[in-house]
């Protein structure tokens, strides 16, 4: 158990280091491109992304989870030679959808624009956006495979070289087409994500023609039949939710500025508020989930491995680590971003309602950031079904609340729907886990104690703040200066409440000494 927990450690933290250098390098080009462009354009830009998901939905359907899962089990099986043939239909299932999709969003693309988004800025963005499906579907096949067989370094390495492709290429696309206005900035975002997707897949492929030498075809051929069934087995009834769920999200992104139009706002202030929450607020808000991002997609292959070997026992334990782990870290992380909101909000994006937003959407970071590790476990133990409709129905309960609230309420009407829809698709998956598993619950340990440490903690920071008058200044410097005080005062009363206990601390310095050979 400990070896298993040691391996999940420093796979995480090696796919955390790259996942949050990648962030940190996407937000610092967020904020460039939106202090650039403007919140209209990102708005926009938002509007056509909505889009985009249902078409890289449809392009992956479901693949990279039935790449992991069926090598994952071969492997625990003892059965690597079926590797290669499970290989060979992904390939085939990933051209069929990836081709498909991008057919249907070059062929309808302007109707898409003009009707549904109702802006014939977006019909050239939409168009760009089919290059690098088939693509796009591909990578997923390879990542599945990496996560499976434990090498997750490789597809951090693929992810880190697709960032600063994009970032390097949409810099320059930028600097040529942004005086064209508001549609060519778009679409020199989306071409720039294409090229970026084109290359990552390029490196991927590479990576796995060198890594596919450890798992050989037998002597004796087959059709790899099993394989097929399997993938088609757990890969398209996921493809399925995940259509319904991504058309709903879908239509979600369209009825917003669409609402808030019929609130009374102008298309241009609609995409302005649009663009605010969801190309600058929201980035910052999702910033330190590369923690939890990590931890969860190297979860799936370690869940599936105990559901194969039958070990309640280790996945229950499994659970309560990850659960208590995401409370303390997204508990902590809430209470420093609502405590300094104003100030990075001013930072990274000045003359700006994003701090406003971030303060408000701040307190949802918990149920967001432990949705996303249950979520992962639940399809590492083949709860994926359930965890889809779980999605499925979240995205309907979105859309309804967007219809019905934001025309009414406007902005707010929008706010309200996403903590309504978090926290019922969080409770659902939360319940279902614990009813499948058994796992007791440390409420009091894992909630209530992070909680008050944290309030101590930005309190007390303020209020020395305050007396000495050093106060916080709108700079990075002096931000990261006073997060790490309240990180560092965080953590000795996390200590001394017992919110962590000697029995963590053992834990945690077990996965830190040196593995044995």
């Amino acid at each position: 158990m400990k070896k298993h927990a040691k391996q999940i450690f420093w796979n995480a933290s090696l796919l955390t280091a790259a996942s949050l250098l990648m962030r940190t390098v996407g937000v610092w080009f967020q904020v460039y491109v939106s202090n650039r462009a403007g919140a209209e354009a990102m708005g926009l830009f938002s509007l056509i992304s909505g889009v985009y998901g249902f078409a890289l939905t449809l392009a992956t359907s479901g693949i990279q989870l039935g790449v992991t899962r069926v090598i994952t089990e071969a492997i625990g099986k003892n059965r690597p030679e079926r590797v290669p043939y499970a290989m060979r239909h992904a390939v085939g299932y990933a051209l069929c959808f990836g081709v498909g999709s991008a057919l249907l969003i070059l062929g309808f693309a302007r109707p898409i624009g003009l009707y549904w988004l109702k802006d014939e800025r977006t019909v050239s963005s939409l168009r760009l956006f089919g290059i690098s499906l088939p693509l796009i579907a591909l990578s997923a096949v390879f990542n599945g495979y990496f996560t499976a067989v434990r090498r997750p370094y490789k597809n951090a390495a693929s992810q880190v070289f697709e960032q600063l492709v994009k970032i390097g290429a949409s810099m320059y696309l930028l600097a040529i087409l942004l005086p064209g206005g508001i549609e060519r900035t778009c679409c020199a975002l989306v071409l720039g994500g294409s090229l970026a997707e084109i290359a990552s897949f390029l490196f991927g492929l590479l990576l796995y023609r060198a890594d596919r030498k450890r798992y050989r075809l037998p002597k004796i051929a087959c059709n790899g039949s099993e394989e097929r069934k399997s993938l088609i087995r757990i890969s398209l009834p996921i493809a399925f939710t995940a259509y319904l769920r991504s058309g709903l999200l879908t239509l979600q992104h369209i009825l917003i500025p669409e609402g808030l139009r019929n609130s009374g706002a102008s298309h241009a202030s609609a995409l302005i508020s649009y663009g605010t929450i969801t190309g600058m607020a929201l980035p910052v808000i999702l910033y330190p989930a590369a923690l939890i991002a990590s931890f969860s997609g190297l979860l799936i292959p370690e869940m599936a491995e105990c559901r194969v070997q039958n070990s309640p026992r280790r996945i229950s334990y499994m659970i309560s680590r990850v659960w208590s782990l995401a409370l303390l870290f997204s508990i902590g992380t809430a209470g420093i971003l609502i405590c300094f909101s104003n100030e990075i909000g001013t930072a990274l994006y000045p003359g700006t309602a994003a701090g406003h937003y971030v303060q408000i959407l701040a307190p949802l970071i918990p149920i967001m950031y432990v949705d996303t590790a249950t979520d992962a476990m639940m399809k590492g133990l083949g709860e994926e079904v359930f965890s889809m409709n779980v999605n499925v129905a979240d995205a309907l309960l979105s859309v309804i609340l967007v219809w019905i609230l934001v025309p009414r309420f406007g902005i707010s009407g929008y706010l309200f729907s996403i903590y309504f829809s978090e926290l019922f698709n969080t409770v659902l998956s939360i319940h279902h886990l614990l009813l499948i598993s058994h796992t007791p619950v440390r409420l009091f340990k894992w909630v209530y104690k992070p909680l008050l440490c944290i309030v101590g903690a930005t309190t007390a920071v303020r209020a020395i703040l305050e007396v000495t008058g050093f106060y916080i200044a709108n700079t990075a410097l002096s931000i990261l200066l006073h997060v790490l005080s309240v990180v560092l005062l965080y953590l000795l009363l996390l200590r001394l409440t017992g919110a962590v206990d000697r029995e963590d601390v053992a834990w945690t310095r077990a996965l830190f000494r040196v593995r044995e050979k």
